[in-house]
C-alpha cells in the first residue's frame, strides 16, 4: 500500500526521498504520456530559462545606469532598482495561478511578455513622464520576476522525466542558467550601454524576455498533478504552513536562507578586501568574476556527474562545504589566494543550489510544486538582500566580520537541521494511506 499526503498533510518524514512520486500512485497511468516526446525538451528549457534569467539579472543594472547616465539622483536610481527586485517577495502570491493552470507554460509565457512590455514602457517613460510612472511600470515587471526564475524551474521535473539521475543532471543545467543570467545580463547591459545607451540595453533585455516567452511555449506540455481537483491547490499562506510542517522542506528552506545570507556578503566583501590585499579597488570585479566562473564550473560538474543520495543530507553537507569556501575567503591574505577562494566558494555554492533544487523537486507535493519553488526562491532573495545590507553595515568594523557571521549562522543552521533530523521529525504530519 503506497503512502500519499493530502493537501492538509505532509510527506512521511522517515522516507529518505519521495522522488518516485512522478511515476507512482495516481500518476502511474499518466507518467508515460506526460514524458513521451521529451527529446529536445531540455535544450529548449535551457534556452528559455537563460533568456528569461538574463533579462531578470540585467534589469537592475540597466535601470540604475539609465538614471545615473542622465544625471538623476542616486536615490532615484536606487528606487528604480528596488522596484525591479523588491516585488520578487510577492512571488508566492503570484505563483498560485501556475499550479491552478491547465497549462503552466501559458502562465509563464504571459509573465515573460508582461515583463518585457512593462520594462520597455518603464524605460521609455523615464524623462517623458513623472518618475512615479516609470517606477510603477518597473514594479509591474519586478512582480513578474519570480515566474521567470522559480516559476520556470518548476517546469523542469516534468521535462527531465522520472529517472532520478536524469533529473539531477537537468538540475545542473538549471543552475547553469542562473549563472548565465547573473553573468550575461549585467555584462550585456554594460556592453550595450557603453556602445549605445542604457535605454538600448534595457530594450535588449526586454527583447530577451519576449523571446523567452516564445521558447517557453515550445516546451513539452505537462498535465497538472492535481488530478482535476483544484481544491488541492492551497493559497500562499497555507502552502507556507505546509512547508513549515514538512521536515524536509522546512530544513531545506532555512538552510537555504542562511547560505543565501552568507554568500550575499561576497560582492561587498570583495570591494573592501582590495584594501587589505593591497590592490586597486577596481580589481574587486576580478574576485566577483572568479565567483561567477566557479559557479558555472560547479554547474558543469553536476551536469557531468549528477549528485546522488538524499537531498536532505546533501543540502546539509554541501552547506558546510560552502562554509569551508567562506572560511577560505576570510583567511586569504594574497590576491591570488583570494581569487582561488572566491572561485571555490562559487563551485560549492552551485553544488549546494543543485541540492536544494533536488529537495524542492522531490519533497514538494506535486500539486503545489510551483508554489514551493517560488516560496523558497522568495525567502532566499529576502535573506540575500538582508545579507548584502548587513555586510554593508559591518565591513566598516572589520572586512571579514560579515563572512564570520555567515559561517557561524550557516553552521548553526546545519547543526539545527541535523539535530532535528535525528530527533525523528516529530513536527511532521502523519502520511495518509491510500
Amino acid at each position: 500500500m503506497s503512502k500519499r499526503w493530502t493537501h492538509s498533510g505532509s510527506p512521511p518524514e522517515p522516507v529518505a526521498m519521495n522522488h518516485q512520486h512522478i511515476a507512482t500512485g495516481t500518476n502511474a497511468v499518466t507518467a508515460p504520456a506526460r514524458h513521451a516526446g521529451r527529446k529536445g525538451g531540455l535544450a529548449r528549457y535551457v534556452i528559455a530559462a537563460a533568456l528569461a534569467r538574463t533579462a531578470d539579472g540585467g534589469a537592475v543594472v540597466a535601470v540604475v545606469l539609465l538614471v545615473s547616465s542622465s544625471g538623476g539622483p542616486g536615490t532615484l536610481a536606487g528606487t528604480f532598482g528596488a522596484c525591479i527586485t523588491a516585488p520578487h517577495l510577492l512571488g508566492p502570491f503570484v505563483a498560485r495561478p501556475l499550479d491552478l493552470a491547465r497549462d503552466g507554460r501559458k502562465v509563464i509565457a504571459a509573465a515573460c511578455l508582461l515583463y518585457a512590455t512593462a520594462l520597455t514602457a518603464g524605460v521609455l517613460a523615464y524623462g517623458r513622464a513623472p518618475a512615479l510612472v516609470s517606477a510603477l511600470l518597473l514594479a509591474v515587471a519586478g512582480t513578474c520576476g519570480p515566474l521567470l526564475t522559480g516559476g520556470i524551474s518548476s517546469r523542469l521535473p516534468a521535462i527531465a522525466g522520472p529517472q532520478l539521475r536524469t533529473q539531477r543532471r537537468a538540475q545542473g543545467w538549471d543552475v547553469a542558467t542562473y549563472g548565465i543570467g547573473g553573468t550575461a545580463g549585467p555584462s550585456l547591459v554594460a556592453a550595450l550601454a557603453s556602445w549605445g545607451s542604457p535605454t538600448a540595453a534595457a530594450l535588449a533585455l526586454a527583447t530577451a524576455a519576449g523571446a523567452a516567452a516564445v521558447c517557453v511555449l515550445l516546451l513539452p506540455p505537462a498535465a497538472p498533478d492535481r488530478g482535476g481537483d483544484r481544491g488541492k491547490i492551497l493559497k500562499p499562506g497555507p502552502t507556507l504552513m505546509l512547508m513549515a510542517r514538512t521536515g524536509h522542506l522546512r530544513r531545506t528552506t532555512y538552510v537555504t536562507m542562511t547560505v543565501a545570507l552568507s554568500v550575499a556578503a561576497l560582492p561587498v566583501t570583495a570591494v573592501h578586501m582590495t584594501k587589505i590585499l593591497g590592490v586597486e579597488s577596481g580589481t574587486a570585479a576580478v574576485l566577483t568574476a572568479a565567483y561567477g566562473l566557479g559557479n558555472l564550473v560547479g554547474s558543469v560538474t553536476v551536469m557531468v556527474s549528477p549528485l546522488t543520495g538524499d537531498p536532505d543530507r546533501l543540502t546539509r553537507r554541501l552547506a558546510l562545504c560552502v562554509v569551508v569556501g567562506l572560511g577560505a575567503v576570510a583567511m586569504s591574505h594574497s590576491f591570488a589566494l583570494s581569487i582561488s577562494a572566491f572561485a571555490l566558494t562559487g563551485i560549492l555554492n552551485a553544488l549546494f543550489f543543485a541540492a536544494t533544487l533536488a529537495a524542492r523537486t522531490e519533497y514538494a507535493p506535486p500539486a503545489l510544486q510551483g508554489q514551493v519553488f517560488i516560496w523558497v526562491a522568495a525567502l532566499k532573495i529576502t535573506s540575500g538582500s538582508a545579507g548584502t545590507a548587513l555586510a554593508g553595515s559591518l565591513t566598516g568594523l572589520d572586512v571579514r566580520l560579515p563572512l564570520l557571521l555567515g559561517i557561524s549562522g550557516t553552521t548553526a543552521a546545519v547543526l539545527a537541521a541535523t539535530l532535528e533530523k535525528r530527533a525523528g521529525g516529530r513536527f511532521c504530519e502523519r502520511p495518509v494511506s491510500r
